[in-house]
């Protein structure tokens, strides 16, 4: 088949050439998004201003507490406040003011030392900030953002081939890794295509028609010379070596052969030495089952027919009266002999319709008694609207059609010229992006619904990682998708294939990836393996799933009282009462919920030799608050390990901290970090650290203190606006294929009015991403 395809590359190079075009497209569309992404100006947003005032909300809150140290020509840290004069002033600083609110809202600052303002000013004025830098009048029109062309990644790539032709063999798996933006491998702008990833495209094409589409023929009769002739005699007598093959009592020679079903002849060569008054009787056997018996009194053929399955058969032909004459003086002519010189096989005649894979069948459908043009029209057009997950034209199908039309003209084979017309498709950008164009009438600037088909694949890939269904097809092409939007999240929730969002997205929102990356040191943690890890992994998406599944609130993530455990995993976390391999829903112990002290968290934020409390703080503070640190400065001094021998870890930690570069940072992610010092490098409980009581106690930037990681987690779960903000603005990121710009919040507020509206439910979630206007709508370029 690579012969045969090797002489038709130019056809797939103008394939590769069309890729390459259309991704340079993707770029430009992608640096067109960005430009879209400029701030509306500001007197755009009339009605939300009135709502809030520089003067009246924001200037008194920075006199009180900012200028101290960024006004009256103070810079500290090189950020001033007082040059900010009106409303208009706030928008166009965007990234400054949204640092201020960042740190005014961890409570940063104001600095250590300096009055703290209460909760309310501090609300009041973030809210006005936020209403000011945003300007954005959620009652109006406004941008709805536009993503690159996707690329599929390999997950998704894996999973529509699987759908669309019914293979599942990942073809995949060797094609380089797929880049991430935004902590997404889905992200449109960072979706690249190299030359080594096309010809990976061409050779996984090949692949995947070869197995789906094979010739069906039936099998061509053929004369077979059977080898390896051996003689058995039924007494256990050795037969004698040398010359053709004889019997000279009870006994069979044969051979064994694979054959597929059909009538079959089978003939042998055979002569005979024949004592006494009788000729002497053969039989030809088929598995030990008599099939003809003959009489031989010189050289010749013997030959009968049968039907046989098919496998492996074994042929014989069997010798039936011997018989010894001691009269004769010759002792070598005493016996009645059979000589069977070769035993041929002829066949398969009147064969069953050969066996073809159910993709064959499926792929290969059409209208009994059309001409193979017309044939080949019906199931390529077919094939080509699935794979390019929209109504295919009859031009688009002509011009697919081609590469059969050329193929069948030299006298390829039907099934060869489809295969061929099937890779045409598997490497048109048309399958490997989602492309969403622009409709003619399209207002630049201007947001509108997408396709009913786009918003079809837009729905499957984010919950399914691959292509539409028959009834989200359906739905598109009746034009009622869109309205049935909240049913149909509900229906791919409970489909299997939504396993696929809880790989993709968990795995990749909680880190859990990185995971597999871990090593930690054998001989400070023996007990540790392969399959140990492999456990923690799944306990963590089988409890993700939970929440989805069960439809829990998102605040479980945080805090739980169940898990899912086998008995090693149970074990090593000091669990008792459960057995066995299997993972089942486990009851946790108070030291014990949410996905902050499982074991797999407290691993992949940990060193191989010992915790970090700076890890696993960072981490919190990215994944679950969505308040990342910036980047350390550079040559900060690293904390020495020798420091250990005066003083615990958390000393080390103090004092790395009187380090002014260190100190802002560190003291948002170090008390978060030591709530879980009880857990070990690997998620195993402890007291000590060596020879060090452990003080998992801590007080966060805003006041609030804690003794360890269960009150920790009751001040996360308070922080419940947060974590939703957190958790909505990443998935809505995983669906959309692309990050939150600033024109989202309406958008993003709007889902979290609803999420607060039902207890914070996951599924809840999940509708109403589906259901928001940067996943339903588009902005024309």
């Amino acid at each position: 088949m690579l012969t045969y395809f090797s002489m038709h590359r130019w056809f797939f190079f103008c394939a590769v050439v069309l890729v390459v075009g259309v991704y340079s497209t993707a770029a430009f569309v992608g640096r067109a998004a960005q430009d879209q992404a400029k701030p509306t100006p500001a007197g755009e947003s009339s009605s939300l201003q009135g709502k809030a005032s520089f003067a009246k909300d924001i200037l008194p809150f920075l006199t009180k507490h900012c200028f101290h140290c960024h006004g009256n020509g103070k810079k500290s840290g090189g950020i001033t406040l007082d040059k900010f004069k009106d409303d208009e002033s706030i928008p166009k600083n965007r990234a400054l003011w949204e640092h201020v609110i960042h740190m005014v809202r961890t409570g940063e600052m104001p600095a250590k030392g300096r009055p703290r303002p209460t909760s309310a000013e501090i609300d009041k004025a973030l809210a006005a900030i936020d209403t000011l830098m945003n300007s954005i009048d959620c009652t109006k029109e406004r941008n709805a953002g536009r993503v690159t062309l996707r690329r599929l990644n390999k997950s998704e790539y894996n999973n529509t081939i699987r759908d669309l032709i019914g293979v599942d063999f990942k073809p995949a798996a060797d094609f380089p890794p797929d880049d991430t933006g935004y902590g997404f491998d889905n992200i449109g702008d960072v979706l690249s295509v190299s030359p080594l990833l096309l010809e990976k495209y061409l050779a996984a094409a090949e692949a995947i028609v070869n197995e789906a589409i094979v010739f069906a023929d039936p099998p061509k009769p053929a004369r077979e010379r059977l080898g390896g002739l051996r003689a058995t005699f039924r007494a256990g007598e050795v037969p004698e070596k040398g010359g053709p093959p004889f019997l000279h009592s009870l006994g069979d020679i044969s051979a064994q052969t694979e054959v597929q079903e059909g009538d079959y002849v089978i003939s042998a060569d055979v002569s005979a030495l024949l004592v006494g008054d009788e000729p002497v009787k053969a039989v030809i056997r088929v598995n030990r089952t008599d099939i003809k018996e003959f009489e031989i009194k010189s050289a010749t053929t013997i030959e009968a027919k049968t039907r046989l399955k098919a496998g492996g058969t074994r042929v014989s032909v069997g010798f039936l009266n011997p018989f010894t004459d001691e009269t004769i003086e010759d002792t070598k002519k005493q016996k009645r002999l059979l000589y069977v010189r070769n035993i041929s096989i002829d066949g398969p005649y009147d064969a069953p319709p050969p066996t073809v894979p159910e993709s064959h069948k499926r792929l290969m459908r059409h209208e009994a008694g059309l001409m193979p043009r017309d044939a080949a029209k019906e199931i390529v057009g077919r094939f080509a609207t699935r794979a390019f997950r929209r109504p295919v034209p009859p031009e688009e199908v002509e011009r697919l059609q081609s590469l059969f039309d050329k193929a069948h003209k030299q006298g390829d084979r039907f099934e060869q010229s489809i295969r061929l017309a099937f890779c045409r498709v598997l490497v048109s950008p048309h399958f490997l992006f989602r492309v969403e164009l622009d409709p003619p009438n399209a207002v630049s600037g201007k947001a509108y619904p997408v396709s009913e088909h786009a918003l079809a694949s837009r729905l499957s890939y984010f919950l399914w990682s691959t292509m539409p269904d028959a009834e989200l097809f359906a739905l598109a092409s009746k034009g009622e998708l869109r309205k049935n939007i909240e049913a149909q999240v509900l229906r791919m929730l409970k489909d299997p294939k939504s396993a696929a969002f809880v790989e993709n997205f968990a795995g990749q929102w909680l880190t859990l990836r990185n995971l597999e990356k871990t090593s930690p040191d054998p001989k400070i943690f023996p007990n540790f393996s392969d399959e140990l890890r492999d456990l923690m992994y799944k306990e963590t998406e089988l409890f993700f799933e939970a929440i989805l599944r069960e439809n829990r609130s998102i605040l479980d993530f945080i805090d739980a009282d169940f898990s899912f455990l086998n008995e090693k995993l149970a074990k090593h976390y000091g669990i008792n009462n459960v057995f066995g391999s299997s993972f089942r829903k486990v009851k946790l112990p108070p030291n014990r919920g949410g996905i902050l002290t499982h074991g797999s968290i407290l691993t992949l934020t940990s060193y191989p030799d010992r915790t970090s409390p700076v890890l696993r703080g960072k981490w919190v503070l990215e994944q679950i608050l969505n308040t990342p640190p910036p980047p350390p400065p550079p040559d900060v001094p690293a904390i020495e390990d020798a420091k250990r021998l005066t003083g615990s870890l958390r000393k080390v930690m103090e004092m790395h901290r009187d380090n002014a570069l260190c100190a802002s940072c560190h003291q948002r992610m170090d008390p978060i970090g030591f709530a879980f010092e009880n857990y070990d490098a690997v998620g195993a409980w402890r007291d000590k650290d060596g020879k060090f009581d452990i003080d998992p106690s801590g007080v966060l930037p805003d006041g609030k203190s804690f003794k360890g990681p269960a009150e920790l987690k009751t001040i996360l779960k308070k922080k419940k606006d947060l974590l939703s903000r957190c958790l909505t603005e990443k998935v809505l990121t995983y669906a959309m294929g692309r990050g939150v710009e600033f024109y989202d919040k309406c958008a993003v507020d709007k889902i979290l009015e609803s999420l607060q509206k039902n207890d914070y439910r996951f599924v809840t979630l999940l509708v109403e991403v589906a259901k928001s206007e940067p996943f339903q709508l588009r902005t024309a370029k």
